[in-house]
């Protein structure tokens, strides 16, 4: 599982639950959900303390930055397998990579039909949590010459050197150009996988709880079924698998280790978002007819009520793209417990801080990564360092390694 050190301390598993009053969709508003709103699985009978969230001391870390691999091409997401190797998911090459040992060497997906097409090609990755024993990736990525986006389980030899498809989880994400493909995934502490999508730069797939597109979804990751406690989950069509709607283009997903989960969006012109998602919550975008961009990422002015961000950037934009969690440790000071997002246009790393309540408390940029270009996304490394992705093109692109000192 990607997230294994920052799940590993996760006991508390309830998610936010204020599902929406009044007519918050052209849809339907979700129904009322059960007292704690969460499906995520009850904390064990061991569990005395709650998970820390809150850094352990108010020292700023310094950072190490190492080149722990190089020679790729936009990649999007990455993952630590362990012994020291990385699966990386290249965007525009459409290839899986291994990095192992600073080397680079691409993993064939047998018999895929991928469409790269702008900001769509093959994105986000996870790792089956039991993927020691079974070798099972989940990949998200366009299809067939611009049919659709879809997530696909993967299995790979025992050699790491091909992937075969196992199955279709779940397909129909809508797309257009490759305009706001999404996709990122999570596989959240009670097995759950979620995937944010994008809306495909089409108005009324945001709000529309018959598209895919603009959403969080959650589904079992073995047969590609609804998850238990979804607000719709009864229902049927797309809406099925929805847990939020209103989102723009979900470009990060990440589960803090009081159990809530965070998406990361790209604004506009303006507003880029980290919102803590509650279940059947509405984010506000409703670009409107002809698809107007000029209204705010969450409009306050629909029927219902909307979900305002944890932090947004203001005008204008920075262009956001993945994050974790920092694992409260010792050695990463004030830093514990922060939301690490990689920045596109402002090329940096952001450091997001937020009390227990989900109120933002710091927002810092440290220096040390601001010598290596637009950044695409972070994730946990085994130890509880972080891994960074560049995002120049041009086959120049390389894994980053960042660790407190």
């Amino acid at each position: 599982m990607r997230a294994a050190i920052a799940l590993a301390s996760v006991v508390a598993l309830g998610l936010s639950t204020a599902a929406c009053t009044g007519e918050s969709s052209p849809a339907t508003t979700p129904p009322p959900l059960n007292p704690s709103g969460s499906a995520s699985a009850p904390a064990s009978p061991s569990s005395s303390t709650p998970a820390a969230v809150l850094p352990t001391s108010d020292r700023v870390p310094t950072l190490d930055v190492q080149v722990v691999g190089d020679g790729l091409d936009h990649p999007w997401d990455i993952a630590d397998i362990g012994e020291d190797r990385f699966l990386v998911t290249e965007r525009d090459r459409a290839v899986l990579s291994l990095v192992e040992g600073g080397e680079r060497r691409e993993i064939p997906l047998e018999d895929h039909d991928i469409w790269v097409s702008g900001e769509t090609g093959l994105m986000g990755l996870e790792i089956d949590p039991g993927f020691a024993e079974n070798r099972r990736i989940y990949t998200c990525q366009g299809w067939n010459d611009g049919q659709d986006v879809r997530v696909i389980s993967w299995t790979l030899d025992a050699g790491l050197t091909r992937a075969t498809q196992e199955r279709t989880l779940i397909d129909g994400f809508p797309t257009s150009s490759g305009r706001h493909g999404g996709c990122r995934l999570l596989i959240s502490a009670d097995g759950a996988l979620w995937v944010g999508t994008g809306d495909a730069a089409t108005a009324e797939n945001p709000r529309s709880l018959d598209s895919l597109g603009g959403k969080t979804l959650r589904l079992d990751p073995e047969t590609g079924e609804p998850w238990p406690g979804n607000p719709w989950a009864g229902d049927e069509g797309p809406r099925r698998f929805i847990t939020s709607f209103g989102h723009r283009n979900v470009q990060g997903l990440a589960q803090r280790a009081d159990g809530t989960i965070w998406s990361i969006e790209h604004g506009s012109d303006r507003d880029d978002e980290v919102n803590e998602i509650t279940l059947g919550g509405d984010y506000g975008w409703n670009p409107g007819s002809g698809y107007d961009e000029s209204v705010p990422m969450t409009d306050q002015n629909l029927p219902g009520k909307q979900v305002e961000a944890a932090w947004d950037s203001g005008n204008p934009t920075v262009a956001t793209g993945g994050g974790t969690f920092i694992p409260v440790q010792e050695r990463w000071g004030a830093y514990g417990g922060a939301l690490a997002v990689a920045v596109l246009k402002d090329q940096e790393l952001r450091i997001l801080s937020f009390d227990e309540a989900g109120k933002l408390t710091d927002d810092s940029s440290p220096e040390a990564l601001h010598e290596h270009g637009r950044l695409r996304t972070v994730s946990p490394a085994a130890d509880g360092d972080l891994l960074v992705t560049t995002d120049n093109g041009g086959g120049e692109d390389v894994l980053l390694r960042v660790t407190p000192r």
